[in-house]
């Protein structure tokens, strides 16, 4: 019989293989994986899993949660190999988190939030594509429905400006999908990649859509950042606000068909 840590690495790989990025569940079942080696315990029990997943002490009760059905799903699997396994119930440690309320924007707010992106100022010639590139990605946000994740992992070559579809690759459960695109979007496409192409010309840029100014993949916390001073300006958050409408849900924005003209 295999180790835990080796039904751990076995775990994953057949998750995966079924289309699960299980990337947060791996870092948190190596750490569990760990623990139990440091206990010398050769099965899962419910005290030990019930134990780990209260680490650290002032966690908050969605990290115990969250680290308790880890090891839960795969107590469940490992106990067709190892009948001593024991599986926590789903009664412990119950959480329940509160769902944000989908915020709707309307056309107008659409079109001051792309205009505030335009409008942003650079202090380097290297960051002179900066206001172009959250102009283009946050109306491609809305007008698509792709998520912030995929519009950051897009390539140049993911658009195709004669079909009027983008690619977005490795989606959920590891799917590719075709999205339509409007013929102003593709506009707007065309012009936002040719700027990209001259900006970039004679220096090394990776082949992402929206790069940053030192020409690596656009990160999606920096997005986010972007997003939040933005929408400060514009209105839709106050200063102090940590909450307040998302990114995210551009994805329930069902107005304007179209990415507004630049000016």
């Amino acid at each position: 019989m295999n180790t835990l840590r080796e039904a751990v690495h076995d775990y994953i790989d057949m998750r995966r293989s079924l289309g699960f990025k299980m990337n947060d569940t791996r870092r948190s079942l190596l750490a569990f994986a760990a623990f139990m080696e440091q206990r010398q315990a050769p099965f899962i029990t419910v005290e030990l899993a019930l134990e780990w997943a209260q680490q650290p002490v002032h966690a908050q009760p969605s990290h115990r949660a969250r680290r308790l059905s880890h090891v839960r799903l795969f107590a469940r699997h490992r106990k067709a190999v190892d009948p001593r396994t024991e599986v926590p119930p789903s009664g412990l440690l119950p959480f329940r988190p509160k769902r944000a309320r989908p915020y709707i924007y309307s056309d107008e707010e659409i079109r001051k939030l792309l205009q505030a992106a335009l409008d942003m100022p650079h202090a380097y010639e290297r960051g002179a594509l900066r206001p172009r590139i959250y102009h283009c990605l946050f109306g491609l946000l809305a007008v698509s429905g792709i998520r912030v994740g995929e519009a950051c992992n897009l390539e140049v070559r993911d658009v195709d400006i004669d079909a009027a579809v983008l690619t977005v690759r490795g989606a959920k459960f590891g799917r590719d999908r075709l999205v339509p695109l409007h013929v102003t979007t593709c506009e707007i496409l065309t012009d936002y990649i040719a700027r990209r192409e001259r900006h970039w010309q004679g220096r090394p840029v990776s082949s992402y859509l929206f790069v940053s100014s030192r020409g690596n993949r656009l990160d999606k916390a920096d997005v986010t950042r972007t997003f939040h001073k933005l929408s400060r300006r514009i209105g839709l958050r106050g200063e102090t606000d940590s909450h307040g409408p998302r990114l995210h849900d551009m994805r329930q924005y069902s107005g304007i068909p179209f990415i507004p003209d630049s000016p």
